[in-house]
């Protein structure tokens, strides 16, 4: 389904408003957490949220870069709190997790930037690039105790499910961002090539077991059923997996302004992202994908050539089913409130803003 501009330009609005309530719920409570860490850590950690520069001097954020639309920012408290609202729970009681899967997203984000070089994120240095691996790390690592701290001390019923489902997604999450920096070292062709099935597996753990995360965490904080939880964790992963499919494409064709990073940015890296894995799989010579990180000609080419083989397609269509399936959950799972409709516009989003 494809919603012409006048409908896209009121369902962005309404999800601006989505992702800014939520935010500005999880965001003091953020920002307090975070201040517990010591004045050098703290200052790196809340520099990876991009409030202050990296000096220590705040910025004029507006609440955050985290609060907009574009990219999706915001989406994992969002999800949260929806979450905890649709079982008949209130806002309130989902901040410790939307807490703390939003402070090991940040921490992943940390750690994935030392392992594949990125100088930029958001129009800014890395916590890398800024302060050097060493102190990146550690801020990583504090992010992430954070994390467990904080969903730990929640007194909800359900909160012991709650951390177990917190536990089994950060070993998740090793094990996709493992498989992903393995894919590097791997063939871009014959036996040893990734197929486009272990990619998805990899973007399932790396990207949809956080998201499915924030979805369930919400919904048990909230007092729901552990039936109505699970639902609710396959509809985050179902929107993982969309929204990597997406950033993929954007990652390839996005636009500099709302990415942060170059065109052609995963093509300058040699990333093996779905487009691109889709593509060699129907046959698309690999030497094509080969340009230089400099040559804007060549890379220029080979964005074409993955599109001409089916790799812009295959991306988007795929992004397409995880959505159609997200949005059965949606309309399945007994939620109450506005929480359903909110949700389904925030889905259609994460898919609708790579057009």
């Amino acid at each position: 389904m494809t919603l012409d501009a006048p409908r896209l330009e009121s369902a962005e609005k309404d999800v601006a408003e989505t992702l800014s309530r939520c935010w500005e719920l999880v965001n003091p409570v953020l920002r307090n957490t975070v201040a517990q860490l010591r004045p050098s850590t703290g200052r790196m950690a809340l520099f990876s949220f991009g409030w202050v520069e990296s000096d220590g001097t705040p910025r004029d954020t507006q609440g955050g870069t985290q609060g907009g639309t574009q990219g999706g920012k915001g989406l994992r408290p969002a999800l949260a709190v929806l979450c905890a609202e649709g079982v008949g729970g209130s806002a309130a009681d989902a901040i410790p997790g939307a807490v703390a899967v939003e402070l090991v997203h940040a921490f992943s984000l940390v750690h994935d930037d030392i392992m594949d070089g990125d100088e930029q994120r958001r129009h800014r240095q890395t916590v890398w690039k800024a302060y050097g691996v060493g102190p990146a790390i550690l801020t990583g690592d504090a992010l992430l105790a954070l994390a467990m701290d904080t969903l730990v001390r929640s007194t909800a019923e359900h909160a012991g499910a709650a951390v177990r489902r917190f536990s089994a997604t950060l070993i998740e999450l090793v094990r996709g961002q493992s498989e992903d920096v393995a894919f590097e070292s791997r063939p871009w062709t014959g036996p040893g090539a990734v197929t486009v099935e272990e990619y998805c597996a990899m973007a399932a753990g790396k990207t949809g077991a956080l998201l499915g995360c924030a979805a369930a965490v919400g919904a048990l904080l909230g007092g729901g059923p552990t039936v109505v939880a699970e639902q609710m964790m396959r509809l985050g992963r179902h929107l993982g997996l969309a929204f990597q499919a997406v950033d993929d494409l954007l990652g390839i064709w996005g636009d500099p302004e709302v990415t942060g990073k170059p065109v052609f940015s995963d093509l300058r890296r040699g990333k093996k992202t779905l487009p691109v894995v889709a593509a060699l799989a129907q046959g698309a010579d690999p030497a094509l994908l080969s340009a230089r990180p400099d040559d804007e000609g060549a890379l220029r080419r080979s964005a074409r050539v993955i599109e001409e083989a089916g790799g812009y397609n295959f991306a988007r269509e795929y992004a397409e089913g995880r959505l159609d399936q997200a949005m059965t959950i949606i309309g399945t799972a007994g939620l109450t409130g506005p929480a359903a409709g909110r949700l389904a516009a925030l889905s259609r989003f994460l898919v609708d803003r790579a057009r």
